[in-house]
């Protein structure tokens, strides 16, 4: 991982404490695949946006499949439409807001979600809204009861009633979110919170130049400046090219014959379905 910094890693393994609980988890497991010999390893991710990674990992570990993205291997390879509505979301789906989404001009709506865990306090809840508001561009926020901690989340009464009809992908850069954005060709502005959302957040800004990062302690002019420079500003531009050119490259990986997920998945199911048992 090139010009990875501290901050970068992820925050289980951030310590300089060797004796880390979490720290000596990943050690041990990783030990674990490289002695124990698995019959395989199974990535969500592809391989030309890994590459180097990949690489790494293949030269120490076992058999390293990439196989992602899921979501579009399963949109490009299963015709069967009962099959096709499965879904691995365990929220009810909100239908309400396509309609509202359907009026919209294409690529014209920032969408903002931070997932199913992360949480936040009052204060930068309220930052994000009034940064998001005074962008003026229209946005879909998806808000969890939840999503401050210990609290449940409101908005400022006095924030619907002076924003009205407002104005990419505001995320806390989970490694499902920041694929699905990729492989969807959408730009990123990233909050990352714990986990590897770090790490994803780096190599989405730096590495791959579909993302830009948002201070921790978030601030509703910088959401309000960055808001405006990923949907009108010249480096914007850049990130919805670079993510468009991520997008073919996904679509690539995962479409038959020679789509290098589809290729994996095929070893993968060789391997450890179709050879004699050893």
């Amino acid at each position: 991982m090139k010009n990875i910094r501290l901050r970068d890693l992820p925050s289980f393994i951030r310590t300089t404490n060797p004796a880390e609980f979490m720290l000596e988890f990943v050690v041990h497991e990783t030990e674990r695949a490289r002695t124990k010999k698995p019959s395989a390893i199974i990535l969500n991710t592809f391989d030309a946006l890994e590459h180097d990674v990949l690489a790494a990992l293949s030269a120490i570990l076992p058999p390293v499949y990439s196989i992602g993205s899921l979501s579009l291997l399963s949109h490009n390879q299963i015709t069967d439409p009962a099959l096709k509505s499965i879904s691995s979301s365990l929220w009810k789906e909100e239908t309400e807001c396509l309609r509202w989404l359907d009026a919209k001009q294409p690529n014209s709506v920032l969408y903002v979600n931070f997932g199913s865990i992360t949480v936040m306090t009052n204060s930068q809840l309220v930052e994000f809204a009034w940064g998001l508001a005074n962008s003026r561009k229209p946005f879909l926020w998806v808000i969890r009861p939840d999503l401050v901690a210990g609290e449940t989340a409101m908005l400022p009464p006095e924030f619907v009633a002076e924003t009205g009809n407002m104005a990419g992908f505001l995320t806390h850069n989970g490694w499902n979110s920041t694929l699905e954005s990729i492989c969807s060709g959408v730009p990123m502005i990233c909050w990352p919170f714990f986990a590897e959302q770090q790490t994803n957040c780096k190599f989405a800004c730096d590495e791959w130049g579909v993302g830009m990062e948002i201070d921790s302690d978030v601030k509703r002019d910088e959401v309000e400046g960055l808001v405006r420079e990923l949907m009108e500003g010249g480096k914007g531009e850049e990130m919805r090219r670079r993510a468009a050119e991520w997008k073919t490259m996904a679509v690539e990986a995962t479409t038959a014959p020679s789509g290098s997920s589809v290729a994996n998945l095929d070893k993968l199911v060789q391997a450890l379905l179709l050879s004699p048992c050893q």
